[in-house]
Order: C-alpha cells, then structure tokens, then sequence
C-alpha cells in the first residue's frame, strides 16, 4: 500500500467520524429520571430536563449532584459510541491497527 493511499484513506476515516460525531445523540438520566441531559457526540450538551419536583430550595446541592450525574453519564455514552464507531471504520484497514 502506497503511502499517498494510506493517508488519503487516513483523511478520509477522519472526516467521516467527524460527521458521525456529529450526527451522535445521546441521552442520559438519573434520579429515576428527574433529571435528563441530551449530548452530542462532540460533547456539547443540547438539552438539560429537570423534573419541578426535583427542585426543594433547602437542598440545592442534591439538584447540583443530580446534574453533574447526568452530564457525566452522558459523556461516558458518547466515549461507547465512539469506541464503537472508531472500531468500525477502523476494521476496513487490516493490519494498521
């Protein structure tokens, strides 16, 4: 295999997982859904629900923990995905990885 062949076909996986990144949604919740974050696939959170009764001005803290859950949950669901997508693409080069 040429070196010009592999990097264009290097370039082009790149581009590729860029768009699949980018098409990628994930949904987390936590707290038996009373709070929900949608993620896409370059880490940028789109969306954050949280349940009304999830809100009691005396334990803000426990609102606080719920959210960072959800948001971490979330990107731990993006890294899968692209565990996943990198190990598809990457099986049509046999022998480079």
């Amino acid at each position: 295999m040429n070196m010009q062949k592999l990097l264009k076909q290097a370039q082009d996986m790149q581009e590729k997982m860029r768009k699949e990144l980018g098409e990628t949604v994930v949904d987390s919740s936590v707290g038996g859904g009373l709070v929900a974050v949608k993620m896409d696939g370059h880490k940028r959170v789109l969306k954050v629900s949280i349940d009304p009764e999830t809100i009691d001005p005396d334990d803000i803290s426990m609102l606080e923990d719920l959210v960072v859950a959800a948001v971490n949950e979330a990107s731990r669901k993006v890294d899968e995905a692209l565990q996943s997508k990198v190990g598809n693409l990457t099986a049509g080069l046999p022998g480079l990885f």
